[in-house]
């Protein structure tokens, strides 16, 4: 099966995500003699090129015509590319990024697509894919009706992809110009600066939800127990609606899929709208001042009590195991 991963990136290095997904078309590939291949696209972008080749050989469409994120030339530009190399399997990781451009290169395709898979199997050498429904209360056995076939890929359903000995070709493809043609118009990226890593990424993830007041609560709690787990902050919707947190930090259905080892929900009741962002992690503590709220049911451990009494008492130990564990012995 010829397999294209569409690769997620900063302009500089490969989003952590994609070589989840790249995993799995490895997988899928390795079990139907077949080839995967990264699609690299962007402006200036030899860096993250260099870095691709190591795990994969390389497509690379370079054009300031997708400089910037815009849905409209990266979904034809898929498209195009997809169609030169006859490619059966299209795929990236599940993101806000391919929630916004790989359905439009499926309608573009004329493919069958399906979202956030969690799992694969060739069956009769047909694939199927595990795909959850109604906020993770189902979970769907799909089989794709169609070619090429469309995925998106939970980057906790599969391990990162290893390095390969030798680093892999680079092919460069160039596009005709009204390719990149956009009929919307790139007016500026608001976003918060952040020192620490994205929920998607980290290791451990601390979140918090409507029990916190204000930004500067949010901070000084949520942020710094991040901080002392040298992790990620998140937040459940609740306080994107207050305007208490950025949206980019959202845990959760209409937000960002995460399966960290470690997720700490603070103040969270556990919607089920938030529990299909996290559910997935390998351990989830809680802590919530009512005993009945939800989140206590997915929990590995839960503890009943007052965040504003509680979190900064598990600072000050972790600051103080922190501090003891550099002593010289």
């Amino acid at each position: 099966m010829r397999i294209l991963v569409v690769a997620e990136h900063d302009g500089r290095t490969l989003r952590g995500a994609s070589l989840s997904c790249l995993g799995f078309a490895n997988s899928v590939a390795d079990a139907t003699g077949g080839e995967a291949a990264w699609l690299v696209l962007g402006h200036r972008i030899e860096d993250v090129s260099v870095e691709a080749a190591r795990f994969a050989p390389v497509v690379v469409v370079d054009s300031p015509g997708l400089e910037q994120p815009m849905a409209e030339p990266l979904a034809r530009t898929i498209a195009e590319v997809a169609r030169q190399r006859n490619s059966e399997l299209v795929c990236a990781a599940a993101s806000t990024y391919s929630k916004d451009v790989l359905p439009r290169a499926a309608a573009l395709l004329g493919g069958a697509m399906a979202s956030d898979m969690l799992r694969h199997e060739l069956v009769d050498g047909k694939l199927q894919f595990d795909s959850p429904q109604f906020a993770g209360a189902v979970v769907a056995t799909l089989r794709l009706l169609g070619s090429p076939q469309i995925v998106t890929v939970r980057s906790s359903a599969y391990p990162a992809a290893a390095a390969r000995p030798a680093a892999g070709a680079v092919e460069r493809i160039e596009l005709d110009a009204s390719t990149f043609a956009c009929r919307g118009n790139y007016e500026g990226l608001k976003s918060k600066q952040n020192s620490r890593p994205d929920v998607t990424e980290a290791r451990v993830v601390v979140s918090g939800g409507r029990a916190f007041r204000n930004s500067a609560d949010y901070e000084q709690l949520v942020g710094q127990l991040a901080d002392a787990f040298g992790g990620a902050a998140g937040s459940s919707r609740a306080l994107v609606d207050a305007g208490i947190t950025p949206n980019e930090l959202q845990v959760g259905q209409t937000g960002k899929i995460v399966a960290p080892e470690l997720y700490v929900a603070l103040g969270i009741s556990g919607a089920v709208q938030h529990l299909a962002g996290m559910k997935n992690s390998r351990t989830i503590v809680a802590i919530n001042s009512d005993p009945e709220a939800p989140i206590f049911d997915v929990a590995d451990f839960g503890l009943v009590g007052d965040v504003y009494a509680i979190v900064p008492e598990m600072i000050q130990k972790l600051h103080s195991r922190s501090s003891s564990s550099n002593v010289p012995r």
